[in-house]
Order: structure tokens, then C-alpha cells, then sequence
């Protein structure tokens, strides 16, 4: 859904993203030109100013700046692909924070299944989706990979308010049939009743947005505990019909392993049971998968299925410590997800942290150094993680996750604070407890208060490389960083 007439968009400055997994590419004064569909039409790097750059573009596409929306970075900013959420549960937003001392089963008992229900009141979803989608945008996150619930209504609502508010997504209505293991007050009736809710969702989103262009349809069984084989097997040939992508989770808490061995035991491992029914493919994202086997991760491999890697709610739930390392070596790709509310926080930046953290956690338990060493995950990997890696999971690795040329602009300007001579932030005006500012009140021993524009918590004091920047943006950034976030070329959030 466009908002207005969209011009021509030229932008200016410092551009960072992934050339791969291991290196991040700096473009300095370069320049990015975005049509009127929000396609990145020329790229111009490392000219000897924006000037340049700026010139150079113009004449290459044959473009007026008069017709040209331009916007230049400042010192301390950089754009930077839009971060990629793979597994999300958008009905569990309220709850991000509150887990207590539970563990995975009794979480889903006691905080999920009852707030994910409560959203069959429409106004009370439209207030937490609307929520959930900005503040997610908020932190950089262009695309999301939505749970919704059983509720047809509440999920396509959902849908409408991505397609409306502007950020890509693909919205799943969670399929649920089994009696015993789910809820009376919070499953479905039956297999068919299933697959047929999630067709009445298909079609709404189909109607909104013909050809899935922004938002999508994606098939959602909750996972393996949760459903009959009827449901899994129905929904892998709608797959097969519609060419849908699919998410589900795998393997993420021993009990729920253990549960899943004595639900399915001719299986032989939870893999196989979604392999059986057909829904193991390369159009599946497998969230958590902490306690693969190696069989499973060689299959998993085979059937080119991706995983949705969880570390703040793997650590939170005290899931365990999923092995990133072990599962690029095999062959899997992999991508980042906040797993709210699972997860505490909306901020892949957040998971992109803590997956530099869990990683160290899983080396402390390898004996051999060298192998310890490349347990670690590095700042440059985990970035690719949150963009590219993201994109690879969800199916569109050619049109977004870096800057390349036909690539959707999908991206976010990054803001740090840069430190003045005085040690006070440059752009961001003091006063001491309200009263007054300037030289004669630090004099007199008051304490500076903030007072407007807030930076955050980087503090960028002119020495630093840009790796070492990158680094600290990784470890101390946050949504106060995130200064404007566009996706497909479309101005979505913006801040002071």
C-alpha cells in the first residue's frame, strides 16, 4: 500500500552491509539511487565526495535533483541494511519480559496460550499489533516472519496493519489441532477446521496484496507437540499447491524433545516427523533447533530447510545453547529471531548480541582451542545473521538483505553519538537538573541532565575504525540509534 506519490530517492553518505559471512563492505562517500517503486536502480561507491557521488549517479541515470528526494548522512551515521526478524510471535508482544522461572511447556501454559487467545477481541489485537509493528520498526526491522493465532479474524487484521503501517512480513495463522496438549479454550476443532482457517487467511492475504508483493501468507503449525499428522500432512500439500513457505519450531527444550519421541515414537527423531509429512523442505524455517543430532542436522541439510536462530529466548527459557557454527557446517543456513515473548526483547540487534554471547557459551564447552576459537561468532557474522542470513531463511536473498542493484531499498539509518571536546554529546543540549546550562552552572557543581535529543549509548570519540564502530554499535546500540528505517523505498519510521 503506497502512501501518496513516491519520487526518486537519492541517498548520501556512508553505506555498510554484508559482503559475506566474514566481511562486512564500507562504502564511503557513496551514493544509492532508489526509483520510484523503491528499487535500488545505481549504486556509486567510494567517490571522493558525496558531491561526486551525488553528481556521478545523477548523470548516469539521467535524473534531475530537482525531481530527487536527497538525503545525506552526518558524522557518525551510516545506512545499513533492514534487519530481518525469522520467527516472531506477534500476539505474545505484551508479554515480552515475563517468563519467571518457567521453562518452554509450562510458559505456554501459563503466559502464551492464554494472552494469544484473548486476541479473538479485535480491538484488543488491533492495539497490540499495531504495537508490535511499529516498535519492531522502531529497532530496524524492515522484515518479520509473524505467528498470529487460531483466530482467522485477529490474524488477518494482522496482515491488513503490516500492508498498511508498511513493513514486509509474512503472517502465519497457527495451526494447533491436538486434543490433550492444547487447550480446550485454544485449539482447533479439527485437521480440516485447520487447514481450512488457514485458507480463509491465504485468500485474504492473496486479496490485499495479489502477488504477496510487501506481506505473505506462510503456513504455520506450531510445532510437532501441537499437531496431528492429518494437519501437518494437509498443510505440506497446500505447500505443494501454492509454493508457500512454511516455519514451525524443532528441538528447542529437551522435555519438549522427550515429548515429541513419546507423541511420535515410529519417527525416530523430531526431524523425521516433519520430514514424513512432507513439511522438511527448502520453503521451511526451523526455529530454536538447540538439541539436534547429528542425523538430524545432516537431514535437515539435505531437505535445504533453514533455522531460525533464538538466542534471548534460548537463554530465557533455559532452552540451551543452539551451535551456529556446527550448523553453517553443515550446510544450513540460518538467520536471526527475536522469538518474542519468548525472547525479551523486539531488537534483532538484541539477538545479534546475544548470539556473539552464546556462541562463547557453546566454545566454553569444547575442549580442542582451535575449535573453541571457531565455535565464537564474530561481529561481522552475526550482522550477516540479522540480514542476509535472514533473507537467505525467507526465500528473498535477491530482493533484499544489502545494496545491490534491483534490490528493494529495505534499510535503516544508524545514528551513533559522537563525543565533543568537552565530553558532552555533540547535538544534544544539557541542563543541570532544570536550571539553567552553560559554563556557570557546571561551575557551580551541578549534574548535567539530558535534555531532548537522546543518542543512546554508543559514544563515538573520533579514533575509532570503522570496524571498531561497527563493533560498538553491535554491543551497545539500540532503537535510539535507529534514525530512520525505509522499506521497499517507502519512509516507514523516523526519530530526532
Amino acid at each position: 500500500m503506497r502512501v501518496g506519490h513516491q519520487r526518486n530517492q537519492l541517498l548520501l553518505g556512508t553505506f555498510v552491509h554484508s559482503k559475506s559471512r566474514r566481511e562486512l563492505e564500507i562504502l564511503h562517500n557513496g551514493a544509492v539511487a532508489v526509483d520510484t517503486n523503491g528499487k535500488i536502480a545505481a549504486v556509486e561507491r567510494d567517490c571522493g565526495s558525496v558531491e561526486i557521488a551525488q553528481t556521478q549517479i545523477l548523470s548516469k541515470l539521467g535524473w534531475n535533483a530537482d525531481d530527487v528526494d536527497i538525503f545525506t548522512t552526518k558524522d557518525a551515521q551510516f545506512f545499513f541494511p533492514g534487519f530481518i526478524d525469522t520467527h516472531i510471535h506477534a500476539p505474545q508482544y505484551p508479554n515480552a519480559g515475563i517468563f519467571g522461572k518457567t521453562t518452554l511447556l509450562d510458559w505456554l501454559e501459563k503466559h502464551t496460550f492464554p494472552m494469544e487467545s484473548s486476541m479473538k477481541d479485535l480491538a484488543r489485537a488491533r492495539k497490540v499489533y499495531t504495537a508490535v509493528v511499529r516498535r519492531t520498526l522502531s529497532h530496524g526491522t524492515t522484515t518479520a516472519a509473524y505467528y498470529a493465532t487460531i483466530d482467522v479474524g485477529a490474524t488477518n487484521l494482522l496482515a491488513d496493519l503490516c500492508l498498511a503501517v508498511g513493513q514486509r512480513a509474512f503472517v502465519g495463522r497457527v495451526c494447533m489441532d491436538r486434543e490433550g496438549l492444547n487447550p480446550a479454550y485454544y485449539r482447533d476443532e479439527s485437521a480440516e477446521a485447520a487447514l481450512a482457517a488457514t485458507e480463509q487467511t491465504i485468500a485474504h492475504v492473496r486479496g490485499i496484496d495479489p502477488k504477496f508483493d510487501l506481506v505473505a501468507p506462510i503456513l504455520t503449525p506450531r510445532f510437532a507437540p501441537s499437531c496431528t499428522p492429518e494437519v501437518m500432512r494437509g498443510l505440506a500439500k497446500l505447500q505443494q499447491q501454492g509454493g508457500y513457505l512454511a516455519q514451525t519450531h524443532i528441538s528447542e527444550n529437551a522435555g519438549e524433545v522427550q515429548l515429541v519421541g513419546e507423541l511420535f515414537p515410529e519417527a525416530g527423531s523430531y526431524a523425521k516427523v516433519y520430514d514424513e509429512c512432507g513439511l522438511l523442505n527448502d520453503k521451511m524455517v526451523l526455529a530454536h533447533a538447540v538439541h539436534l543430532t547429528e542425523e538430524e542436522g545432516s537431514l535437515i541439510a539435505l531437505r535445504k530447510s533453514k533455522i531460525s536462530h533464538c538466542p534471548c529466548s534460548n537463554s530465557s527459557l533455559t532452552s540451551g545453547t543452539a551451535r551456529v557454527r556446527w550448523m553453517w557446517q553443515k550446510g544450513i543456513e540460518v538467520g536471526l529471531g527475536t522469538d518474542v515473548s519468548g525472547g525479551y526483547s523486539p531488537s534483532i540487534l538484541e539477538a545479534a548480541r546475544q548470539a556473539t554471547l552464546v556462541s562463547r557459551h557453546v566454545a566454553a564447552h569444547v575442549g580442542d582451542v582451535d575449535e573453541k576459537e571457531r565455535c565464537k561468532l564474530t561481529v561481522e557474522e552475526v550482522l550477516y545473521l540479522a540480514t542476509r542470513g535472514g533473507a537467505l531463511c525467507l526465500g528473498l536473498e535477491d530482493r533484499i538483505g544489502g545494496f545491490e542493484v534491483g534490490k528493494d531499498f529495505d534499510a535503516q539509518l544508524v545514528g551513533l553519538g559522537r563525543v565533543a571536546d568537552s565530553g558532552l554529546r555533540e547535538g544534544e543540549e544539557y541542563t543541570a537538573n532544570g536550571h539553567g546550562a552553560g559554563a556557570a552552572v557546571e561551575a557551580a557543581g551541578f549534574v548535567p541532565a539530558l535534555n531532548g535529543c537522546d543518542e543512546g549509548n554508543v559514544d563515538i570519540f573520533g579514533w575509532e575504525s570503522w570496524d571498531e564502530i561497527m563493533a560498538k554499535w553491535l554491543y551497545n546500540g539500540d532503537d535510539r540509534n535507529t534514525k530512520k528505517v525505509w522499506v521497499k523505498g517507502r519512509l516507514v519510521h523516523a526519530r530526532k
